[in-house]
């Protein structure tokens, strides 16, 4: 469970949302900012920070398209149409206008909210990702380089081979998450058994490593939309996010690519940020927000 600020769970629903059905929660009152979590994790990622917002924001924090206890439709797995399903999840719950909190692929899904919705969309929070079509894929090369920064994003090669990738890993999810979550973290204790099993459970759910496999196989399309996209920068402030340890300032360089206003701020931490150091993300990005409603 999350819960608020009062130690109150948040609220839990389903919404039926551009062809399919997002988990959501909600709490909190004020401005509305929607969180958008990343990959092998679920909304439940947010859950340190949530109490931070909610005396300040109207919290809403799905489970994307395919991910955590939303529905796992056959495809809409590129970042436009991810991105189309929380501005719809939000017109749903009746928010006219909101920023966005993404990390990961919700981060790239972030983006793309902001750029196909802009009338509805105040102030956007990238934290750790990379751009398909703006250097993602470099990182996937077996390089020298890539390899002894810990960037090699072998992953990637990977989940594009249709079908090994379902047959290795099923039975073996809970290896394989764990694994992810630890290794990319500066400090991997922060990667809770409650997580583990949250993440594990869903992803173990059936058409879970499926859909997550989608969302990695839509790159190619992913890169075109953000190459389209970035054509007409982004005219809202951007806050830029990551660990030191992980893509740290290239968060910044990236966004610079895609917005005229664009602030960077790097922690000491890994690729999770809001699970390793959620006190420090919350001083950072409270600020930002403060008035963008």
């Amino acid at each position: 469970m999350i819960f608020d600020h009062h130690g109150a769970s948040v609220r839990t629903n389903r919404a039926t949302v551009n062809g399919t059905s997002l988990h959501h929660r909600t709490g909190g009152s004020g401005p509305a900012v929607v969180l958008l979590h990343g990959v092998p994790k679920t909304g439940y990622h947010w859950r340190h920070l949530v109490p931070k917002l909610t005396p300040h924001h109207t919290v809403v924090v799905p489970d994307l398209r395919g991910l955590g206890d939303s529905a796992r439709p056959a495809g809409g797995y590129d970042s436009a149409t991810m991105a189309d399903d929380i501005a719809a999840l939000m017109a749903h719950l009746g928010h006219e206008s909101y920023s966005v909190l993404g990390e990961d692929w919700g981060a790239v899904i972030g983006y793309q909210l902001a750029a196909r919705h802009r009338d509805h969309v105040n102030a956007l929070v990238f934290a750790e990702a990379l751009f398909p079509g703006f250097g993602f894929e470099e990182h996937t090369a077996l390089t020298e380089e890539n390899v002894s920064g810990d960037m090699h994003l072998w992953h990637l090669g990977f989940y594009f081979q249709p079908d090994v990738p379902e047959m290795l890993i099923a039975g073996h999810e809970r290896e394989l998450i764990t694994y992810m979550i630890k290794n990319e973290r500066s400090h991997p204790d922060t990667a809770t058994p409650d997580a583990i099993e949250e993440y594990v459970r869903c992803y173990s759910m059936p058409g879970g490593i499926r859909a997550m496999l989608a969302v990695y196989r839509a790159m190619l399309v992913d890169a075109e939309q953000n190459r389209q996209a970035a054509r007409k920068k982004l005219d809202i402030p951007v806050l830029a996010l990551g660990g030191s340890a992980f893509i740290g300032d290239r968060n910044e360089a990236q966004m610079r690519l895609m917005a005229h206003d664009v602030t960077g701020h790097v922690f000491d931490a890994g690729h999770d940020l809001a699970e390793e150091v959620p006190d420090e993300v919350a001083a950072v990005v409270l600020p930002f927000l403060a008035d963008r409603g």
